[in-house]
């Protein structure tokens, strides 16, 4: 290490007070003239202008965000679409003339001049929409009882939330409810499903149902243009008033007739027992035929008993099938064979008087009186079965022969209910007659006096109306894009922090030196910065450079790093920074200024026994307190034990006449000082450095604490040459920003090393 006689005339005291910056050479001056844009409180903001590569970097800082956003959009736009019930519409064309048209004529056909002018069809429209032609097309088309129609209602996304989160609805609950209220809910949902459509500059109007059911829709748009056109004649049935009125009399008298006609019909009916399933068969003869079928069955089960019965009295021995099936009877028989086989082994051996022969003996004689008795067991069980047969066949005949008396006599008490039967149905026959004809007359009464007609008939809907898949997909598509770009437009302005050396100049008005990217997944910053040609060395370079040119006179004397709270890379960037500089020929001094949280001597594996506090207490010379280092023309100064009142050293004036010998002796002094915010130390040394260097960390630094920490240095008198943007991801910066620098790379083919250079 080479001996600096500056610094040891310290210790004569030659340094006995701080120096004014008046008393400083210019080059250590502080100029705040030069940095005008300091003063933030004095800074006027100039008129914004749309910077396109500030919304780039956020659409890609945010890529993925609008990209799931949008997939997410278009997958729900596509379940939504698939579980909306399709909504079919169906059309029917219906023309309305203004002029009527008289068929009714003498001679030749007439017409009358009607309605003229926009109120007229304005009248039609709101006829078809009215609720009183809602009633009669849901009464004539019986919509009540159609349950087609009254297909459940929820058909869609929104409905069915509503339904899961509140519950079913008053409808769906209210099974109960009167035959009007379920009417007037019939006449709501038919008069929703219908629009009227008028055709400009036309005569003709469209009739639209839309209903989930194609079939139901069709038929729903023609009764209704049909049903409208009959609501027109029924206003227009003056003519046949009398016929009608007629007709209503005469239908009533018949229908008190057809009533006491059908009252003597079933009071005859019950009084002689005749039950007539329907107009042809009676109960007793239903009963005939149920009794004939069973009769015939019962028989051909019993002539197969008796099949079976006569075989079991023909049969000797094991001769039936029956026998042969039977599992006792086949137990024993094995038994009896191996019991034989087994006298007839002993038989060799024993006499037939033996005990043991003689047991065996009975054995199989009792052997053989059981299969007796088995197999007349069987035979009964046979005989049993035929004789039930028998039994039952016998009954049902005799059962046949009474039920044949009550036929033949019931056949004789019906002559006269056939009579009442023929006058209930001339009386019906002729009620419907008469009331058919007052619905004819009803409905043929005006046709002199018609104005509307059908054009089309409503066609079976093929597709549905809705929900369409294009159209979805594309409002999926358009709200999917706008929510993710919402959503990274307000998460980037949620995020307060340094993102691009941009920001950092166009918030604070501090030029940016150098940035320093984030290492390489799986590695650290000073591993990175062992590799000369890594992104973390060549940024070093880069700073260096900044640094070079960011004064008139080229690099500052004093420099402090700082930033404006802890872990923003400012002691990793101030070690390396001395590095580089070193190894471009400089003498660097390194100061460990941080009193606080001392971390020098761990990166430099260096020992923190004696350092800057000893000196400033006045216990140690500067050449007691500096250390060499791996790194030729780096000394460093570690920050010594940690004392107690960091900010009264620093303040004193041992610091400043450490930084002027410094200046003489070193090419630059560089001080690695503790954080801004919550502390006194980092403004009280960038008062007595030449210039400072504030440290940045990107993607978490808030502006309002770096505007903080620089309006404190500001307040100190600071020289703020420049910050440093660390922990820069340019992956994630966006397009436009060439602080990539991983995207040129070295070749290593060729490559030398170069000599380090002569100091």
């Amino acid at each position: 290490m080479p001996k600096h006689n500056s610094l040891q005339d310290d210790r004569a005291g030659a340094i006995v007070a701080r120096p004014n910056q008046g008393d400083l050479p210019d080059e250590y001056r502080q100029d705040s003239r030069a940095y005008p844009y300091y003063h933030l409180e004095d800074e006027q903001p100039s008129a914004k202008q749309f910077d396109v590569y500030k919304y780039l970097r956020i659409l890609t800082k945010y890529r993925w965000l609008i990209i799931g956003t949008t997939f997410t959009s278009l997958i729900l736009a596509i379940a939504i679409t698939f579980l909306i019930t399709p909504v079919f519409r169906a059309t029917a064309r219906i023309q309305i003339d203004r002029e009527t048209m008289n068929v009714v004529g003498k001679d030749k056909l007439q017409e009358e001049a009607g309605n003229a002018g926009i109120e007229f069809y304005q009248t039609q429209y709101e006829l078809l929409g009215s609720r009183s032609l809602a009633e009669r097309v849901a009464s004539t088309l019986a919509l009540a009882n159609d349950p087609n129609f009254q297909t459940k209602n929820s058909t869609t996304l929104i409905g069915v939330i509503n339904e899961l989160i509140f519950g079913p609805s008053k409808e769906q609950t209210n099974t109960s409810a009167s035959f009007e209220e379920k009417n007037l809910k019939i006449v709501e949902t038919l008069r929703k499903s219908v629009t009227v459509s008028p055709i400009r500059g036309s005569k003709l109007v469209d009739i639209n149902v839309d209903h989930i059911n194609p079939v139901e829709a069709q038929r729903v748009a023609t009764g209704y243009a049909e049903i409208f056109i009959a609501d027109n004649l029924d206003r227009r049935y003056d003519a046949s008033s009398y016929a009608r009125k007629f007709l209503e009399e005469r239908i009533q008298q018949l229908k008190v007739k057809l009533e006491d006609s059908e009252k003597q019909l079933v009071v005859y009916a019950d009084q002689q027992g005749i039950i007539k399933l329907d107009d042809k068969n009676t109960l007793a003869g239903t009963d005939l035929e149920t009794i004939n079928t069973k009769l015939a069955d019962a028989r051909n089960e019993r002539q197969k008993r008796e099949a079976v019965w006569l075989q079991a009295q023909a049969a000797q021995g094991f001769g039936l099938q029956e026998i042969l099936d039977s599992d006792a009877v086949k137990a024993n028989r094995k038994l009896r064979t191996e019991l034989s086989a087994e006298y007839q082994q002993k038989l060799a051996l024993y006499k037939p008087a033996f005990p043991a022969m003689a047991q065996l003996r009975n054995q199989i004689k009792e052997l053989d009186r059981q299969v007796q008795t088995e197999i007349s067991a069987i035979k009964t069980s046979i005989k049993a079965q035929y004789e039930a047969a028998l039994s039952q066949e016998t009954e049902l005949e005799a059962l046949l022969v009474s039920t044949k008396s009550e036929v033949v006599d019931q056949r004789n008490r019906s002559i006269q209910y056939n009579i009442l039967q023929r006058e209930v149905d001339t009386n019906r026959t002729l009620y419907d007659g008469l009331l058919q004809r007052y619905k004819e007359i009803g409905v043929t009464g005006a046709v002199g006096t018609n104005n509307i007609s059908v054009v089309d008939k409503a066609a079976l809907p093929q597709l549905p109306r809705s929900p369409k898949l294009s159209l979805n997909l594309a409002l999926g598509l358009i709200s999917g894009l706008l929510l993710g770009l919402l959503m990274a437009l307000g998460l980037d302005y949620i995020d307060d922090s340094f993102k691009v050396p941009e920001d950092i100049e166009r918030e604070i008005g501090v030029a940016v030196l150098g940035v320093s990217p984030v290492p390489t997944s799986g590695l650290s910053i000073d591993d990175e910065l062992l590799d000369a040609r890594s992104a973390a060395s060549e940024a070093v370079r880069s700073l260096r450079t900044g640094l070079q040119f960011a004064t008139s006179h080229g690099l500052p004397k004093t420099l402090l790093v700082t930033s404006s709270k802890p872990s923003e890379g400012k002691t990793t960037n101030s070690i390396a920074l001395a590095k580089s500089l070193a190894q471009i020929g400089l003498n660097v001094l390194l100061i460990d200024g941080d009193l606080r949280n001392a971390s020098v001597h761990k990166r430099l594996l260096c020992s923190n026994e004696v350092g800057l506090s000893n000196y400033l207490v006045g216990s140690k010379m500067p050449d007691d307190v500096v250390q060499g280092t791996n790194t030729e023309g780096l000394v460093v100064m570690t920050a010594g034990p940690l004392p107690p009142n960091p900010a009264e050293l620093i303040a004193g004036p041992r610091m400043m006449s450490l930084l002027a010998l410094g200046a003489e002796s070193f090419d630059i002094v560089i001080i690695d000082g503790p954080p801004i915010m919550g502390l006194a130390d980092a403004p009280l040394l960038s008062s007595q450095v030449q210039s400072t260097l504030l440290v940045v960390a990107a993607n978490e630094t808030r502006r309002n604490v770096v505007k903080v920490a620089l309006r404190r240095l500001n307040m100190a008198r600071a020289s703020v040459i420049g910050a440093l943007l660390t922990k820069f991801n340019s992956k994630q910066s966006g397009y436009g920003y060439g602080y990539g620098y991983g995207e040129y790379e070295y070749h290593s083919y060729g490559a030398k090393e170069l000599p380090a250079p002569n100091r």
